[in-house]
C-alpha cells in the first residue's frame, strides 16, 4: 500500500467512536503530515459530538474541535488514504456504498492493529463505558501509529 497521506476513521452515526478516534489520533500525530477525518456511515444531518464523548475527550486532555458529524463519501478518498471502521458491518457497508472505498483500503480498526475484539459503540451506555472504549481506541491508535511508521520505513506488516 502507498504512504498513507490521510486516515478516515467510519462509524454509524459519526458522533461518538469516530470522532472519539480522530481525535486521539489528530493529538498523537500532532505536527506530522496526515490529515485524520471522522466521518460517518450513515448521517442524515450534521450532529455535534455526543456530549459522553466530548467529557471523556476533555478529561483525557483532548480538547474537541468544533465538530458536527459528517458523512463519509467519494471526495473525502484521495490517494494514500486508510479507512477505519470500528466493526466487520461498517467496513462492509463503506466499501459496497463508497466509491473509492475498498478492500486495499477500508479495514476494520482492531483486525488492522491485530487486536482480538472491535471497538464497541457505547452509544446509550454509562460514562464509563464511553471511558473504557477511550482507553480501548487509544491502545489500538498506538499500534496503527507504530504500524504506519513500520510500514513508511518499509518494513514488513
Amino acid at each position: 500500500m502507498e504512504e498513507i497521506k490521510r486516515v478516515i476513521f467510519a462509524a454509524g452515526s459519526g458522533t461518538s467512536r469516530a470522532p472519539m478516534a480522530a481525535a486521539i489520533m489528530k493529538q498523537m500525530t500532532e505536527g506530522k503530515d496526515i490529515d485524520v477525518l471522522a466521518r460517518g456511515d450513515v448521517v442524515l444531518f450534521p450532529e455535534p459530538m455526543n456530549q459522553k464523548t466530548e467529557a471523556v475527550l476533555i478529561s483525557n486532555g483532548i480538547a474537541p474541535d468544533n465538530f458536527a458529524a459528517e458523512q463519509l463519501t467519494a471526495a473525502d478518498i484521495v490517494p494514500g488514504t486508510l479507512i477505519l471502521t470500528m466493526d466487520e458491518a461498517q467496513r462492509v457497508k463503506v466499501i459496497e456504498e463508497i466509491e473509492g472505498a475498498d478492500e486495499d483500503n477500508t479495514f476494520v480498526l482492531s483486525t488492522y492493529v491485530g487486536d482480538e475484539i472491535e471497538v464497541v459503540d457505547p452509544y446509550g451506555a454509562s460514562l464509563q463505558t464511553y471511558g473504557l472504549c477511550f482507553e480501548v481506541l487509544k491502545k489500538s491508535i498506538e499500534k496503527l501509529l507504530a504500524k504506519l511508521e513500520t510500514d513508511d520505513k518499509g518494513g514488513a506488516s
